[in-house]
């Protein structure tokens, strides 16, 4: 099988690095590579030198001759990819979307790639794709789900069909997201907020109490890493939830803010305010105190 990536992140990396030890012939686009030499793209050079993945230089190189082409971008240029890949996508070749982006995206991608006789199926990656990697939990939609199935079954991930109407997969992923995605942003919001009055502990034995099954401290730091780290696709992706939750009649008023904290802790990554720039990982702090007490100092320097 020849299989090809768009989006060459996090996502795309995990993917080339498990699908490359299964023997699978693989080729990636980013826009990042075609823009000038960054710290990013060298990266993403490096990465690719060392695990063999041949990089290609447009979106319609890419997918010349793949049997499945696996889009992992940002949320909102999901309809945008799908529409340039389709002049090069090969007559029953797949094209999964792994976007997190709203139904009516999707079914709009979905238009672009079906017009060539490629065949396209949503994709919904269910929680985070790290600890899991190409074992991810992955809900899958459209008419053409049951017929990839086994394929990605072979190839290693943890795929099931959702449904055959294209949308189900997502909306399940999207309403999700208001939930995971939103506690992240209230977490921060809250703890920060109490490390300012100087009641984290009061406020965190309080919340033992009433979630005994969570370990408060350890998923806050979590949390703060997740958002510091990712915040802006994050952000992108919560914009794509409220667009779902409008679609659905509902003023999204919690996605909506989500989103603009989302953002926010992105904007302040940018700055470097968390020990990171120019594409350097970010130090993962053992105590989201740490990255509250820079928030908080950041905060009082700008006032």
């Amino acid at each position: 099988m020849q299989l090809a990536l768009i989006g060459y992140g996090e996502v795309g990396r995990i993917l080339a690095e498990d699908l490359r030890a299964r023997g699978v012939v693989t080729a990636a686009f980013d826009v990042q590579l075609a823009a000038a030499a960054s710290p990013t793209s060298d990266a993403m050079r490096r990465h690719a030198r060392q695990h063999r993945v041949m990089l290609a230089d447009s979106h319609v190189a890419a997918v010349h001759g793949a049997d499945l082409v696996i889009s992992a971008v940002t949320a909102s240029q999901a309809v945008a990819v799908a529409q340039a890949c389709a002049p090069g996508l090969a007559r029953g070749s797949f094209f999964l979307d792994l976007n997190s982006a709203s139904p009516g995206a999707k079914i709009r991608a979905a238009e672009s790639v079906n017009a060539t006789a490629a065949r396209y199926v949503e994709g919904a990656v269910m929680t985070a794709l790290p600890p899991h990697r190409i074992q991810v939990p992955l809900l899958l939609g459209g008419p053409d789900a049951a017929a990839l199935q086994p394929i990605l079954g072979d190839l290693g991930f943890a795929a099931r069909v959702a449904s055959e109407r294209l949308g189900v997969a997502s909306a399940t992923k999207m309403c999700r997201s208001v939930m995971i995605k939103g506690l992240e942003a209230m977490v921060i919001e809250s703890f920060t907020t109490a490390r300012h009055y100087g009641v984290e502990e009061a406020l965190i034995a309080s919340l033992h109490e009433t979630f005994p099954g969570i370990d408060w401290d350890g998923q806050g730091t979590y949390f703060f890493q997740r958002v510091i780290e990712h915040g802006r696709r994050r952000a992108e992706e919560v914009r794509e939830v409220a667009v779902t939750v409008s679609e659905a009649g509902l003023q999204p008023w919690s996605a909506a803010g989500t989103a603009e904290r989302q953002a926010w802790m992105a904007d302040l990554a940018d700055a470097g305010l968390f020990g990171a720039r120019g594409g350097v990982a970010f130090a993962r702090s053992s105590d989201w105190r740490i990255e509250a007490d820079r928030i908080l100092a950041q905060l009082k320097k700008d006032n």
